[in-house]
C-alpha cells in the first residue's frame, strides 16, 4: 500500500480485523473483552521523514514502499499532521531555487505538535557552513507563518541548531493539560490523539492505587507525569540520556515534584533490585526507600527479558503497554502463573498497517 492512497473507507474494517486479531493471540490469557481506542483515520501522525529526490531542476520527497522497495513521489503525506502538510511545499519550494540550502540535501525530518509547533531538520550529504546558516535562518524566518518553527541542519559529525532541537507538546489528559519536551531524534509516541487515550486509559487502570509506583523504559515522562498524581511517589527508569533529561525539564515545566528518576537499563536496575549488584545511581536516588506496589513497563519490540519479568513479578499490579502482540503474549505465557490479565485494550497508534500497540493490566493471584 502506498503512503499517499490511504482509503479512509477501509479504516474501520482495518481495525476491526486488528482487534480481531489480537483477541485471539490474547485468548489463552484474557477472559474480559478488549477495549479499542481507534485513531482519527487522517493526519494522526505528529512525525515524518521523507528522503530528497533532485531530478534535473526538480526537487520533491519520496518514500519507498516497504514492500517493492519503489520510490513513490510523495508531494503531501495524508497520514502526517496538518501542520506537516502545510509545511512540506513551503520547505521544498524555498529550498529549490537557493543552491546553497539545495545542495546535496539528503533528507528532511518534521517533529510537529498538536499546538503548532514545528521543528525541521534538513540533513546532508556534505559539510554545512556560515553560509549555510545564514540561509537556513532566512528560511526559517519564511516558515514563522505557519505556526512556531525550529531548524536544525545535519551532515556526517555534524549538527547545526538555529535556536533549539526540540518542541513542546501540550496533551490535554483528562481536561488537564500537560507539557512534554520532545527532542529531535529521540523516542516519542508518533500518534498524539491515541496516546492521550492510553494515558487516561492508565490513569483509569491505576485510580485507586495505594504505594508508589516503579516505572520502566519511562522515555520522556509520558506515563510517569501524569501517573504522578495516583501515587504517593514515582520511581523511574530509562537508559537514553536525552530522555532521562527531558523527563527531568518535564517534571519542572509541569511542577511535579513527586518523581525521581534513574538513568538505568531494566536489565540493571532488575539487578540491583535483586542485589546481584549496586550502582551509585540507585543509591543516590534513594531506591530502597520506595513501597512500590504497582510497576509499569512499556518496553521495546523485544519485550521484557528474562530478568526484568521476574522483577516485575514481584509487584501485585502490572500495567504492560506494549509494541509488540507477539513478544507480549511471550511475557505473559512467563507471568501467568503468578498473574492474572484483568483488563485489556488495543491502541491504534498505526492505522493502516499491521502494527498493533497493546495495553494489559495484571493482577497478583489470591
Amino acid at each position: 500500500m502506498t503512503h499517499h492512497s490511504i482509503k479512509t473507507q477501509d479504516y474501520g474494517q482495518q481495525l476491526r480485523a486488528k482487534a480481531d486479531y489480537l483477541t485471539q493471540l490474547l485468548q489463552p490469557f484474557v477472559s474480559q473483552p478488549l477495549e479499542i481506542y481507534p485513531s482519527p483515520p487522517l493526519h494522526y501522525r505528529m512525525r515524518a521523514e521523507f528522503r530528497i529526490w533532485h531530478e534535473g531542476d526538480d526537487l520533491y520527497y519520496i518514500m519507498f514502499d516497504p514492500e517493492t522497495r519503489e520510490k513513490i513521489r510523495m508531494d503531501s503525506f495524508s497520514p502526517g499532521s496538518a501542520l506537516i502538510n502545510n509545511l512540506m511545499p513551503a520547505v521544498i519550494a524555498y529550498v529549490r531555487s537557493r543552491p546553497v540550502l539545495r545542495r546535496k540535501l539528503f533528507q528532511v525530518e518534521f517533529l510537529t505538535t498538536t499546538t503548532g509547533q514545528a521543528l525541521i531538520s534538513l540533513i546532508y550529504h556534505r559539510p554545512l557552513e556560515d553560509e549555510w546558516e545564514q540561509s537556513a535562518t532566512e528560511l526559517k524566518q519564511h516558515l514563522q507563518q505557519f505556526g512556531t518553527i525550529h531548524l536544525i541542519g545535519r551532515s556526517r559529525k555534524q549538527k547545526v541548531i538555529l535556536d533549539q532541537d526540540w518542541v513542546t507538546e501540550t496533551l490535554v489528559i483528562n481536561n488537564q493539560p500537560y507539557h512534554f519536551q520532545q527532542v529531535e531524534n529521540s523516542f516519542t509516541q508518533p500518534n498524539a490523539a491515541v496516546n492521550t487515550s492510553m494515558i487516561e486509559w492508565a490513569l483509569a487502570a491505576t485510580a485507586d492505587s495505594q504505594g508508589d509506583l516503579l516505572e520502566l523504559y519511562c522515555g520522556n515522562g509520558n506515563f510517569s507525569l501524569p501517573l504522578a498524581q495516583n501515587f504517593d511517589r514515582v520511581l523511574a527508569t530509562e537508559i537514553s540520556k536525552t530522555s532521562v533529561a527531558s523527563a527531568r525539564y518535564n517534571c519542572e515545566l509541569n511542577d511535579i515534584e513527586n518523581v525521581t528518576l534513574v538513568r538505568m537499563s531494566a536489565e540493571d536496575f532488575s539487578a540491583v533490585l535483586a542485589g546481584e549488584r549496586s550502582s551509585r545511581r540507585a543509591q543516590e536516588a534513594g531506591i530502597d526507600q520506595f513501597d512500590c506496589a504497582t510497576v509499569l513497563v512499556d518496553p521495546p519490540r523485544a519485550g521484557l527479558d528474562e530478568a526484568t519479568t521476574e522483577l516485575v513479578r514481584q509487584y501485585p499490579t502490572i500495567v504492560y503497554i506494549s509494541c509488540n502482540p507477539e513478544t507480549l503474549v511471550d511475557n505473559l505465557a512467563s507471568l501467568a502463573s503468578t498473574h492474572e490479565v484483568v483488563k485489556s485494550a488495543l491502541f491504534d497508534q498505526f492505522p493502516y498497517t499491521h502494527h498493533v500497540e497493546t495495553g494489559v493490566v495484571l493482577k497478583r493471584r489470591a
